[in-house]
């Protein structure tokens, strides 16, 4: 009877029930909190790369129409735009010869008298490391940004 009264005693008692109700939620609220933070992060720099090949995109365009610009250039303005080193960025010249499927490296490969198409190719590498892997989860999230841009002469 006494182990009756005691049990009914706990079940009416609501102290402490939001305190086990906070613990219970809390860990599961800031988790998700964090995950959305860091896909926000991740979208935001695939976002800042996809603009920086874009700009890169258009210092090749204006470098073909006479704007003093090389390759190296280009690199240099891109990982400086991204705050990336220059070997995270990889601008190459490249020339297709009349219809080929292939693209070589310079316009000596194409026979004599070839139409001679000009490209501009942009890679972007980058690595981010969410927070999340710290505790064992997931790992770090690799970018690759690849624009060919045709060069009109």
């Amino acid at each position: 009877m006494i182990m009756a009264t005691v049990f009914c005693a706990l079940l009416r008692d609501l102290r402490g029930s939001m305190v086990i109700e906070t613990a219970i939620v809390a860990p599961v609220l800031i988790l998700m909190a964090l995950g959305t933070f860091e896909a926000g992060t991740i979208v935001s720099r695939q976002h800042q790369l996809q603009s920086g090949a874009a700009e890169g995109e258009i210092i090749a365009m204006a470098a073909a129409q006479g704007a003093a610009t090389n390759a190296d250039q280009i690199r240099d303005i891109i990982a400086d735009s991204l705050d990336l080193s220059p070997e995270k960025v990889k601008v190459t010249r490249l020339y297709r010869c009349n219809a080929s499927a292939n693209r070589v490296s310079t316009k000596e490969d194409c026979p004599e008298k070839a139409v001679v198409t000009s490209y501009v190719n942009i890679v972007i590498n980058d690595t981010y490391t969410p927070v999340w892997t710290q505790f064992g989860v997931g790992g770090p999230v690799n970018f690759q940004v690849n624009r060919m841009v045709v060069l009109l002469s």
